[in-house]
């Protein structure tokens, strides 16, 4: 099945007198915010893509977005209508890195931490040989 490549969803941006702006999306049960439109825009773009990220990758349905026009504000709101290009999503997620914990004898540590050796790098190297990836 084929993915989509970008969702647009509406928020709710709520301005309240010397605090960050509030950004709720309705659909999807989540917010952030931001200090200013700019802020509170890009805040919004990348809680968008996480969420429909992890909806994505738990095969988990996806709710359709209302529309801006069915959005109820109050005097202090405004609806944005937000999109998320996912192929750069999901190309983040596969290239994000993760912590492992590895156990050594107490002598190749202390010879490695002598020499200055970068232990991520070095795992990374041999994981890539052992696995014949380039």
């Amino acid at each position: 099945m084929k993915k989509t490549e970008r969702y647009f969803y509406p928020a709710i941006f709520t301005y309240e007198l010397e605090q960050e702006i509030a950004v709720v999306f309705p659909d999807l049960n989540c917010a952030t915010s931001g200090i200013n439109d700019d802020d509170a825009f890009l805040s919004a773009r990348e809680l968008l893509g996480c969420v429909l990220n992890g909806l994505e990758e738990d095969n988990e349905e996806i709710p359709s977005p209302t529309s801006l026009s069915q959005i109820k504000l109050q005097d202090n709101e405004k609806a944005v209508l937000v999109d998320v290009y996912m192929p750069s999503i999901r190309m983040a997620q596969i290239n994000r890195s993760v912590s492992r914990t590895v156990t050594l004898p107490a002598w190749l540590n202390a010879l490695a931490l002598e020499h200055n050796i970068n232990f991520s790098q070095v795992l990374q190297d041999a994981l890539k040989t052992q696995l014949h990836v380039k």
